[in-house]
């Protein structure tokens, strides 16, 4: 498993080319799925979105992708969870019957799949699996 505050900063580089296209700087995450479905990044040439499905692996040293081209605007989906609004982390947690459960430290995912495995609290963490939505207010979660 990895932590967003681990990859966050790592360079993305293109597979075809050996060269440094970006550089990892918010995740995307989509509550419905519970997991990250594209990484913004900064440093880049063309637009500044990855989506999940085209990373080729995201390693210990470097996000790798086929190519720049892969490096987009994000699309309507993508675009809709993105921005301040949706940011898991530094949100409180709520859970679905309105208690606060601390706020979201940092988020572990897997970086095969991108699956969101637990959200850290100051206070302890949340399986990944409870995650109900993310909004400008808190991140709500089942009620255990």
């Amino acid at each position: 498993m990895m932590r967003f505050s681990d990859a966050s900063g790592r360079k993305v580089v293109s597979t075809s080319t050996a060269d440094r296209v970006g550089r990892v700087d918010e995740f995307i995450v989509d509550p419905k799925t519970r997991s990250v479905v594209a990484v913004e990044l900064k440093k880049t040439e063309n637009g500044n979105t990855l989506r999940w499905s085209d990373i080729t692996a995201f390693g210990a040293d470097a996000v790798t992708v086929t190519g720049a081209e892969k490096i987009t605007d994000g699309g309507d989906d993508v675009t809709a969870l993105a921005g301040k609004d949706h940011r898991v982390l530094g949100k409180r947690v709520l859970s679905s019957k309105g208690d606060e459960l601390g706020k979201v430290k940092d988020v572990e995912f897997d970086p095969e799949s991108g699956a969101v495995t637990a959200l850290i609290l100051d206070n302890g963490q949340v399986e990944g699996s409870t995650l109900v939505g993310v909004g400008s207010y808190a991140v709500v979660v089942h009620a255990e």
